[in-house]
């Protein structure tokens, strides 16, 4: 291959991931607008139009932007590698990326949920009551043992709510928004909670690392092959300064790959939202689905999430399936269970 058909290559496909996403952006625009008048009919008692409205102005104000980034990105990695700048400042970038790379990563997996997290938020042990109580019993049927149960003080930057596990090993731990525990009730809260730890259960955290785990390892011996082709350099405008062609190799691939892995975008955004359904099947074998269902209402309203995306667009970026889906899923479940409650409770 020769540096000239490289360089075509990566035009193309940096142009043909540009306009699909701007084809789906406008989309999504579209339809949503569409429908920005009118709540779902399965909606229309527990979503105002206020606030199906709202949803859609912020969908819109988000996908505006989404366009204006995907236009100053594009350009940006076009004048950094067939521009050539790069190759002006690649020596001091090349080190600066390997030393950032690898203190990111040992700082999210080891330092952040006990050090870093701290010195932005506040960690409070959650209080003695009745959501602590039904946490506790359904982390006990669920067999999910963890460091502590922590409130964090989200409010002070959004009104958003959110619950997340954290940390490895000792360091493991269940942190809800306060946002969260006021907005929720404590049914909701362990309905909400029980989803979190259906992705536990059925080991996706796992699933995931394993396939990053191999994607690193394919996209390594990719490195080392592409490191030794002179094509894949000056195809990209880059012209390594002798003795950093590793590093060069490295940071260049880095810059590159999105462009070249975008048609995997919907499998892997389908993969997430069957890993979803999961984890909302679990809790409601552990929790009441109805509980879930009004939890998941609070949050679409709190969140200004649409109720009314482009199905092409949801297909490829969404990682969790469109709250209509969700909860019409969910009230099949209630119908299979045959009660509204379940055993284990």
């Amino acid at each position: 291959m020769t540096p000239f058909d490289f360089s075509l290559i990566f035009v193309l496909l940096l142009a043909t991931q540009f306009s699909v996403r701007l084809y789906l952006a406008q989309r999504q625009l579209r339809h949503v607008m569409q429908h920005r008048d009118q709540v779902p009919i399965a909606f229309g008692e527990r979503i105002s139009i206020e606030n199906h409205q709202r949803a859609a102005d912020y969908t819109r104000a988000k996908v505006s932007a989404t366009i204006f980034e995907m236009l100053v990105h594009s350009l940006w990695l076009i004048v950094l590698t067939l521009g050539g700048l790069l190759t002006q400042i690649q020596s001091w970038i090349a080190s600066v990326w390997l030393v950032w790379m690898m203190l990111f990563q040992l700082g999210v997996m080891v330092l952040w949920p006990s050090w870093i997290a701290p010195l932005f938020n506040r960690f409070e042990p959650l209080q003695e009551g009745d959501v602590k109580t039904a946490v506790e019993s359904l982390l006990a049927r669920c067999g999910f043992s963890s460091q502590g149960l922590f409130v964090m003080d989200g409010s002070k930057r959004s009104s958003h709510g959110n619950a997340y596990f954290t940390g490895m090993g000792k360091a493991k731990r269940i942190v809800f928004f306060d946002t969260l525990l006021a907005q929720l009730s404590p049914r909701e809260i362990e309905a909400v909670l029980a989803h979190e730890l259906g992705h536990f259960k059925h080991r996706h955290l796992v699933k995931r690392l394993l396939l990053s785990a191999a994607f690193s390892f394919a996209a390594l011996a990719l490195l080392a092959w592409v490191m030794d082709q002179s094509w894949f350099y000056r195809g990209l405008g880059l012209i390594p300064l002798p003795g950093s062609q590793n590093a060069a190799a490295l940071l260049l691939f880095s810059l590159v790959l999105s462009v070249f892995l975008f048609p995997l975008q919907p499998l892997m955004s389908w993969w997430s939202r069957q890993h979803e359904f999961e984890a909302d099947a679990y809790a409601a074998s552990q929790t009441d689905a109805a509980d879930l269902e009004s939890a998941l209402i609070k949050l679409v309203k709190d969140n200004a999430a649409t109720l009314t995306p482009d199905p092409l667009h949801s297909a490829v970026y969404d990682s969790h399936p469109p709250a209509p889906i969700r909860i019409a899923r969910l009230q099949q479940l209630r119908l299979e269970l045959g009660s509204t409650v379940p055993a284990a409770r």
